[in-house]
Formats: C-alpha cells, structure tokens, sequence
C-alpha cells in the first residue's frame, strides 16, 4: 500500500519559485492499478521520483506498507 500525506515540492531557481505539489495526499491500495496522466511538466516524472525516495520532499511523507521511504537509508 502506498500513501502520500501532505507531500510539497518546491523548485527554486534564482528568484523563480515552482510549486510542483502542495499538500498533495492520496492512496493506492494493494493491487489497485493507477495511471499517472498530465502535461509535459506537470509533476508526474516528480512525483514518481518522490515515491520511489529518489527525490526528498519539502514537505510531507511517502509511506509504503506503513515505512516512511524518507526516513531509510540508501541501502534499505
């Protein structure tokens, strides 16, 4: 089971400020299919990152069968 709680990530460039997500939360069940759709830019290759712990949210928390993904260290 994956669950997002209140995941924020924010891209800072210089003076420029992107808002990708901001207290996105959501679910995916065991065995439940899901399909990430959007604009090229829209956050989907992000939020894949985010899940997978390649990339550290701002804010916020990816759990997968109850672990925090954020909190393991890069052997687990």
């Amino acid at each position: 089971m994956v669950n997002v709680e209140n995941l924020t990530r924010i891209y800072q460039t210089g003076s420029t400020r992107q808002v990708v997500f901001d207290a996105l939360t959501f679910s995916v069940d065991r065995g439940e299919a899901v399909a990430l759709l959007g604009a090229s830019g829209s956050g989907k290759t992000t939020l894949l990152n985010l899940v997978s712990g390649i990339d550290t949210p701002d804010n916020g928390r990816v759990l997968l069968d109850g672990v925090d993904v954020h909190a393991l260290v890069e052997p687990e």
